[in-house]
């Protein structure tokens, strides 16, 4: 499991697997973005693979988010990349995938790793996964989440789990409606297997219709949200705030704002 190979695919029984295999914390770097897109696009001219997962094979760990050498130091134009294939690709390759999506998080998700999470059809979570946004910690925004977090949960909710940052649990996260269901650690996979092959047992030909339908009555202005949410986080991640409260997280002391 090295950086070298940060994504894997595989088409077995109509389910296609993407897994998240960069060790020690699945932490994004851009080439493991554009790998968790290409695979997506994969999946989606996959005939055989009716249904797509996308999960971990790093035990306790779905996504640590963002790799801070993304952020520090960086320019606009080079953070702007990285946002490019994790705010926009992402999400143009998962409208366009044509058939039901489903995260599995088995373990830690922030930040970024919440994006993957979310930009899928149907988040599955183990009891024992985790949740948040901590960019503010480091100087920086959850950008994204502001378009479509408090569409889920209330502006409230939204605010206080954005603005402070906290982890909050797996059965928090089902209450607040950021996850379908939390299911045994031990249950995960069978679960997993359980609803693919419900979602398998349809017409692929109405699956695929129903699905872009359901997609576009969605969308309304999300897609232009994204663009918006690229510009905030670029703003902000190059002010001379977030780049010090990178820099104190990296070398785990208290930022000097």
């Amino acid at each position: 499991m090295t950086s070298d190979n940060p994504v894997a695919y595989e088409c077995v029984g109509n389910i296609a697997r993407i897994t998240l295999r960069r060790s020690p914390v699945n932490a994004l770097s851009l080439e493991m973005i554009r790998a968790v897109v290409a695979a997506f696009r994969r999946a989606a001219d996959d005939d055989g693979a009716r249904v797509v997962v996308l999960a971990s094979a790093i035990a306790k760990r779905f996504s640590a988010g963002l790799d801070l050498d993304i952020l520090l130091g960086r320019s606009g134009a080079e953070i702007r990349e990285f946002l490019q294939a994790l705010y926009i690709d992402l999400y143009d390759a998962q409208y366009g995938l044509g058939k039901p999506s489903i995260a599995a998080v088995g373990g830690a998700a922030r930040g970024g790793g919440m994006t993957m999470a979310v930009s899928c059809d149907v988040v599955l979570a183990a009891e024992s996964a985790t949740f948040g946004y901590p960019e503010i910690d480091v100087g920086v925004i959850p950008a994204i989440h502001y378009a479509h977090l408090p569409r889920i949960v209330g502006r409230h909710r939204a605010f206080e789990l954005l603005f402070t940052g906290r982890v909050f649990s797996a059965m928090e996260a089902r209450d607040l409606g950021v996850v379908n269901r939390v299911i045994a650690d031990a249950e995960l996979e069978a679960e997993i297997a359980k609803l693919a092959a419900q979602f398998t047992g349809k017409s692929a030909a109405v699956l695929r219709m129903g699905r872009a339908a359901f997609m576009r009555q969605i969308d309304l202005d999300y897609r232009r949200s994204i663009a918006s949410a690229v510009d905030d986080f670029c703003n902000v991640a190059t002010s001379d705030e977030a780049q010090e409260g990178l820099r104190a997280f990296v070398e785990k002391r208290t930022p000097k704002w």
